[in-house]
């Protein structure tokens, strides 16, 4: 996300290449970053790396409404800015009602038998919302939603154990998003938004966080912080990248440091200590 709005092209380059050289092979964007330069920008590092066929996952995310009629060129645009042939995973970026339409989801599956995708996703759908989706598709026999990814971190989660198993059950992978809440769980907003960050950028973003239950929890992980001696940022990726039914966790970030904060985060892996991070809280839900 940070690609071609927080970061330019030469240092989402870096970000990339130390990512490769570190074991990170799974690479998620979407049409709608930076209005589609990040898209452009991975493009350009597929390109001029080359990897080798295979070692590399690409996922990429399309905005509703979902036309069917409209769907082909959409992702043909999102190929042609990625430089590849195939988007291995696509995702609905969110739900819209679009999004139950039995022909949208047969333009999906033709999409799928076309070659032109290899699996599909549904991000930020709750879980009713999904079973709807699933239901349309196994009624006419189209490719269904193997992947879903929705955020959850320590201050917000759409990822309930509910929604958790009803994914296990129909085996569907989970991958969660924003374990740092955008950076509200380092606390460096506590005394104003910081300018150039992503509230500041995208303000609609803030009511996702600036809500009593999100500061509540984040009261708790400062609280947790001081007593341990482990820094915020440390305890709250260590928290998402620990756990149970996740089966990929995206991490952003503007320059490789910040990578390396998340690949030491997964070594650590204490449960009595995330479990005090979330006692007594439930997740306050955003997807309604």
């Amino acid at each position: 996300m940070t690609f071609g709005r927080e970061i330019d092209e030469a240092a989402a380059h870096i970000l990339l290449d130390h990512a490769c050289e570190r074991g990170v092979t799974f690479f998620d964007t979407a049409s709608a970053y930076a209005q589609g330069a990040s898209e452009s920008i991975i493009g350009r590092w597929l390109t001029s790396r080359r990897p080798a066929a295979g070692t590399v996952t690409v996922a990429t995310k399309i905005l509703p409404p979902y036309e069917p009629a409209r769907l082909a060129d959409i992702v043909g645009m999102g190929l042609r800015r990625l430089g590849i042939a195939v988007i291995d995973l696509l995702y609905l970026h969110r739900w819209d009602a679009t999004a139950e339409a039995p022909a949208t989801l047969a333009a999906l599956d033709s999409l799928v038998r076309a070659g032109k995708v290899r699996a599909l996703g549904a991000s930020n759908f709750n879980q009713q919302q999904l079973e709807i989706a699933l239901a349309l598709q196994q009624q006419h026999g189209l490719e269904r939603f193997s992947v879903v990814q929705n955020n959850h971190n320590l201050a917000v989660s759409d990822v309930s154990t509910e929604y958790r198993q009803f994914c296990a059950a129909r085996k569907i992978a989970i991958v969660t998003y924003s374990p740092l809440g955008a950076g509200f769980l380092t606390s460096k907003h506590r005394r104003g938004v910081q300018p150039g960050s992503r509230f500041d950028l995208v303000p609609g973003h803030q009511d996702v966080y600036f809500h009593d239950e999100a500061q509540r929890r984040l009261a708790r992980l400062e609280l947790v912080a001081a007593r341990t001696g482990h820094s915020q940022a440390h305890l709250a990726l260590a928290w998402a990248l620990h756990q149970p039914d996740v089966a990929s966790v995206l991490v952003g970030g503007r320059t490789p440091a910040h990578l390396e904060q998340a690949l030491a985060a997964q070594t650590f892996n204490d449960p009595a200590l995330f479990a005090e991070l979330q006692a007594d809280n439930e997740m306050p839900a955003q997807l309604a």
